[in-house]
């Protein structure tokens, strides 16, 4: 089976074994997304599906999107594109790395990822790339580049919230709570889409501010959702050495491997509140792993430089 036919691909639930979950009678399992493809896993599989059809059938050939020279989407985008036959083109926020374009490009393995599987990478400056989503720079980025199908940074858009709602199946009514590490929040939305009446949503941010919760609501009616704030170590790509030592140490007892962005930090967040109570006995929790593994490798560069541990995979 092709990954992008209209079939629905679904991901093996892995039960979690650890004592903190015994002694409070909780059970804990993990939805392995990450599983699905080895360059499309996870949400960027499930948000690029239907997009992907609609770029298609609408008769664009070219797929411009946006995101940092980390994003798992930049990734995932440009392997779909060379996946399926369309050219692909990432914005990337960030000017001063088109400077020496050949050192960037050796040095980072997520941008090489890309340029590998032939996306063109055009760098702009953090000021221009506020401007990501005004009609007025989309039309000159057109005019540049020719007709092009655009996602937006992150991937979400009805049609990625669409995919997003086939992460849950029939086999997951048994679970009480669903928990999900948010970015930009069309994963959670679909999630939430899909629930039944008797279950909650737990969503753990991986940035600072309260903004996400007006933008889940722009695609989804439910409110059987909530947001957890406590657990993004500082904001977007911070990391310490304890969520490290979670992470090595999970992975290690788990036999998973968690990205230190998303998952890893929804994972340390269940565990806390497993530990404090939060979750009533015999409560069924699944947690998604949104994939993300090849940002480790970007991250552990910088967690060298900082002389910190590093994640081990």
């Amino acid at each position: 089976m092709h990954l992008f036919s209209s079939e629905t691909i679904s991901s093996k639930n892995q039960p979690i074994t650890h004592a903190i979950l015994d002694k409070a009678e909780v059970f804990l399992d993990m939805k392995r997304e990450d599983q699905i493809h080895k360059e499309v896993s996870g949400n960027k599989f499930r948000k690029l599906k239907y997009n992907l059809a609609e770029a298609k059938k609408l008769g664009y050939t070219t797929i411009l999107t946006f995101g940092g020279a980390y994003s798992n989407h930049i990734a995932a985008t440009a392997a779909a594109g060379k996946m399926t036959g369309m050219q692909t083109i990432g914005i990337i926020r960030g000017e001063e790395l088109a400077e020496d374009l050949q050192k960037t490009v050796s040095e980072n393995d997520t941008l090489r990822f890309a340029s590998v599987y032939g996306m063109h990478l055009k760098f702009i400056s953090r000021e221009h790339y506020r401007n990501k989503t005004s009609s007025e720079f989309l039309d000159i980025l057109k005019k540049e580049f020719g007709p092009s199908y655009i996602l937006p940074e992150g991937g979400t858009n009805a049609l990625a919230v669409k995919g997003c709602e086939e992460i849950l199946t029939l086999q997951d009514v048994a679970y009480d709570v669903i928990c999900c590490a948010v970015g930009t929040g069309g994963t959670i939305a679909g999630i939430i889409n899909s629930t039944n009446i008797s279950q909650s949503v737990l969503g753990f941010p991986a940035l600072k501010g309260d903004f996400l919760s007006e933008d889940i609501k722009k695609y989804t009616t439910k409110e059987n959702w909530k947001l957890i704030h406590d657990y993004h170590f500082g904001g977007y790509g911070k990391i310490n050495k304890e969520l490290i030592e979670f992470i090595n140490t999970f992975g290690d007892q788990q036999d998973i491997a968690l990205d230190p962005v998303y998952t890893g930090k929804m994972l340390f967040g269940i565990f806390d509140l497993v530990q404090k109570g939060f979750f009533s006995k015999n409560t069924r929790i699944l947690a998604v792993h949104t994939g993300g593994l090849q940002g480790i490798a970007g991250m552990n560069k910088k967690l060298k430089k900082k002389k910190l541990p590093l994640i081990t995979i």
